[in-house]
């Protein structure tokens, strides 16, 4: 059945094959935890089917790895043209010395910046909400002291 492989869709469903071996997860697993049916995960991977945005988020989520790698995967994102961005969101929420709040505000510091120099992405839709709280519970990038701030007795070295 490989011949019904579309595109993407089996290097989609052999990776996703391996990030949930590498978690110790069954299909069974992996499927309540993304909140999706135990055969349509199997499809997924067999490269039947060809799951949503949502549906890939979902599973990364459930996986702890980056949806914006399997949007690249998966077609939905261009891989040269958002490949270091892609990059770059995957480390920051691989890094387990930072916690989910912590990867939130730092994926959203990170995008304001590539904003302010001209570099939209196409994720932002994958996840606004998390964006608008990470800028609540950061306080929003203006009050992220930049060099030469003080943060207690002013004054010149």
């Amino acid at each position: 059945m490989a011949s019904l492989n579309v595109g993407n869709l089996g290097n989609l469903g052999e990776y996703l094959r391996e990030q949930r071996r590498n978690a110790q997860l069954s299909l069974r697993q992996l499927a309540d935890a993304a909140g999706v049916s135990n055969p349509y995960l199997s499809q997924i991977e067999r490269g039947l089917r060809k799951p949503s945005a949502e549906v890939l988020q979902q599973v990364a989520k459930a996986l702890r790895i980056s949806a914006e790698t399997l949007y690249v995967r998966a077609g939905i994102l261009d891989a040269e043209r958002d490949r270091d961005d892609v990059e770059t969101r995957a480390v920051i929420l691989a890094d387990p010395s930072l916690n989910e709040r912590q990867k939130q505000v730092l994926l959203q510091i990170y995008e304001s910046f590539r904003k302010e120099n001209g570099f939209g992405t196409d994720v932002e839709e994958a996840a606004p909400a998390q964006d608008a709280a990470a800028g609540d519970a950061a306080g929003g990038a203006d009050s992220i002291p930049g060099p030469g701030a003080r943060t207690a007795g002013g004054g010149e070295p």
